[in-house]
C-alpha cells in the first residue's frame, strides 16, 4: 500500500498548487481593479482590458512583457516580440523563412493566442476581415501562418491604442 500513500500526497500537493493559483489570480484581478498609487502598469492593463475580447489575464502579459517600454516605431514593437519576418537573400534568390523569433517568447505566444481570440470575439473588426480575406476557405498551415501575421498587426494596434488612444477599427470598449 505505499503507492496509495504516494498518490494521496500528490493529490494534496495538487490541491495546494490549485489554491495558490486561485490566490495569485485573485491578487492579479484585485491589482487591476484597485491599482496602487503610482502603479502605471495596472492602469495600462485596465485600459487594455477595456477592449472587448481581451480579459485581464491576456491584457497583463503584453503590458508586463513589453508594451510598457518606450518604442519609437511599430517595427520596434514587432521586433521586440519576435514577430517580424526573417528574409533570406542570396544572389537572385529571395525567400521568407518565417518569423525571426528573436524577441520575447512569452509575449509572442500570448499575442498569437490573443490573435485567435480576436478572430473569435471580434469577427467584424478590420483585422479579422483582413485575416479572412487572406485566408479564405484555407485550413491548417496557411491559417497558422496568417494568425502569426495577425498577431503582429494586433500587437501594433494595441501599442497604438495604449500610446495614442486610437481604438483599433471594429473593436469596442466594454462598459465601465
Amino acid at each position: 500500500m505505499p503507492a496509495a500513500g504516494g498518490i494521496e500526497r500528490e493529490f494534496k500537493r495538487l490541491e495546494l498548487v490549485l489554491e495558490q493559483i486561485v490566490a495569485v489570480e485573485r491578487a492579479r484581478d484585485a491589482a487591476v481593479m484597485e491599482p496602487e498609487a503610482g502603479d502605471a502598469d495596472a492602469e495600462t492593463i485596465a485600459c487594455l482590458a477595456r477592449l472587448g475580447g481581451i480579459g485581464t489575464e491576456l491584457a497583463t502579459i503584453p503590458v508586463r512583457e513589453g508594451l510598457d517600454r518606450p518604442f519609437a516605431t511599430r517595427k520596434e514593437v514587432a521586433a521586440y516580440a519576435g514577430l517580424t519576418p526573417s528574409p533570406f537573400d542570396s544572389g537572385q534568390r529571395q525567400r521568407e523563412q518565417g518569423i525571426s523569433k528573436a524577441g520575447n517568447p512569452l509575449l509572442r505566444k500570448a499575442m498569437i493566442e490573443l490573435a485567435w481570440l480576436w478572430l473569435r470575439y471580434r469577427p467584424e473588426s478590420k483585422l479579422a476581415r483582413w485575416f479572412h480575406e487572406r485566408v479564405g476557405p484555407a485550413r491548417g498551415r496557411i491559417r497558422k501562418i496568417n494568425a502569426v501575421a495577425l498577431a503582429r498587426k494586433l500587437l501594433v494596434a494595441l501599442w497604438r491604442y495604449l500610446t495614442t488612444g486610437l481604438v483599433p477599427e471594429g473593436a469596442c470598449l466594454k462598459a465601465a
